[in-house]
């Protein structure tokens, strides 16, 4: 799919560049079960395996980014989960804060195939306020895995593992200080 995958992408950055209705229908279609907004199916049926069925879960994936894409059209070398990474260590520098964001990405791993896209969405809104981009084709291959209800739950935990190490990798260390290290 990485082929297919990054061709997609690129068609979605053109129809960012050139065509605004593209991209509105597209973000239109997050607020409908993925792949079920006939008007986006112009723009994606197109990169879709042939003779997928409706639930195909890459099918469903490559839907589920095309809304993303077309919500915050800012692709950049580093997963969804660094980005969110970045995020967090953004608003812990500015703010203080940033514990609403980790819980956030935690209630993120924890989605289950249906609910994913919702908190999807939500976590891509809140890279779009900092105009912190990510690698959708990254994101387009690993969905592809995670809405496959038939998927060995293994594969889907080492997903939500990697996605852990990103985000958690993307903040800064800083050491504890204690008395008992002195």
């Amino acid at each position: 799919m990485n082929g297919s995958a990054q061709a997609f992408i690129a068609h979605l950055g053109g129809l960012h560049e050139h065509d605004p209705a593209a991209i509105a229908a597209l973000r239109r279609s997050q607020g409908f079960a993925p792949g079920a907004y006939p008007p986006a199916y112009p723009y994606v049926e197109r990169f879709v395996r042939a003779g997928s069925h409706a639930q195909d879960p890459r099918r469903l994936a490559f839907y589920v980014v095309a809304g993303l894409f077309a919500r915050h059209p800012h692709p950049a070398p580093r997963s969804l989960a660094a980005s969110f990474g970045e995020l967090f260590e953004k608003r812990r520098r500015t703010s203080g804060g940033g514990g609403s964001i980790e819980k956030r990405f935690i209630a993120l791993l924890g989605a289950d195939a249906e609910n994913l896209p919702d908190y999807l969405r939500q976590a891509v809104s809140l890279l779009a306020t900092e105009d912190i981009g990510l690698d959708y084709t990254a994101l387009l291959r690993d969905l592809g895995f995670w809405l496959n209800p038939r998927l060995d739950p293994e594969i889907r935990d080492r997903i939500r593992q990697r996605w852990a190490r990103d985000f958690y990798g993307a903040l800064a260390f800083e050491p504890e200080h204690s008395a008992v290290s002195q």
